[in-house]
């Protein structure tokens, strides 16, 4: 199943059908056994036809997100601790990376505020003041109040490599500010946990040249999504629920850096693609 979030409300779409779903968003999606309450309410909710389920879609999609609150987990791909570590050795922290990699506690560190989200087809922004801005393609969770993973996305972790490269302290700067993430599609509700092999793609486009473009199968993470969740979920109360993006392992080339006017397209099979422009604030 997959619910969009839309000006006109919300939709939910499951095998070639499109329903209307006339709840709030918090309480529509912040319970246990999501799948089972949705399926449960096909036969009261309203059918939409196609073209005017679609026009709702193509009037502009929102992030699916209410009050809910974004955090990122780093480090959990090989290919992120060698990124990390390259831009982080000319300041002398690049052992952090390979500590973070391999130690038991993973690496987890607010994003964004749901006001500072952008959704499919709205702008991403890069910092002014960096050099070495990319975009980092993440499958991320949705949890509920209670710690259960109950939902994903497709998470956009925008990131300044030459702030965060400078000294490692500077997390914050290089990784939170207006427009540095972005959700969407929609929310994916299977009926149990997604195919560890599925697969994550991602395009940068640049006046209609194609920039970089590369793919994973989510199984190349290290650490479990039910693990990261919980570490979260540690010492964190979330009353609406939590998203979490889950680490990227598609790292563009060092000699590359996003542009104002560059597309990023980021692909995950049973989501749907979530596209993004790339401007300042």
């Amino acid at each position: 199943m997959k619910l969009y979030k839309t000006a006109q409300g919300n939709l939910l779409y499951t095998e070639g059908d499109y329903y209307g779903v006339d709840q709030e968003w918090d309480e529509l999606i912040n319970r246990n056994s999501l799948y089972s309450y949705l399926k449960g309410l096909l036969g009261s909710l309203a059918r939409i036809n196609e073209s005017e389920a679609l026009g709702w879609i193509d009037q502009g999609l929102l992030p699916p997100i209410g009050s809910q609150e974004v955090w990122a987990a780093g480090v959990t791909y090989f290919r992120s601790m060698e990124a990390r570590m390259e831009e982080a050795k000319d300041s002398g922290g690049a052992d952090l990376y390979d500590r973070v990699y391999h130690a038991e506690r993973p690496e987890l560190f607010f994003k964004s505020l749901a006001h500072r989200v952008a959704g499919h087809k709205q702008q991403v922004s890069i910092r002014k003041d960096s050099a070495w801005d990319v975009p980092e393609p993440e499958l991320t969770l949705f949890i509920n109040s209670t710690g259960k993973i109950e939902g994903y996305t497709i998470g956009n972790d925008m990131s300044s490599r030459s702030i965060e490269g400078e000294n490692a302290l500077y997390l914050p700067q290089a990784k939170v500010y207006n427009r540095s993430a972005a959700l969407g599609p929609c929310l994916y509700i299977p009926e149990g946990a997604i195919n560890p092999e599925t697969v994550i793609e991602m395009e940068i486009h640049r006046a209609g040249k194609q920039m970089f473009r590369d793919s994973v199968q989510i199984n190349r993470i290290k650490r479990s999504m039910g693990e990261l969740a919980g570490y979260l979920y540690r010492e964190c109360r979330f009353d609406s629920g939590c998203f979490l993006m889950t680490g990227t392992c598609l790292v563009p080339p060092n000699e590359f850096t996003l542009q104002v006017g560059d597309m990023v397209n980021i692909t995950i099979g049973p989501i749907g693609t979530l596209s993004n422009t790339v401007g300042y604030n």
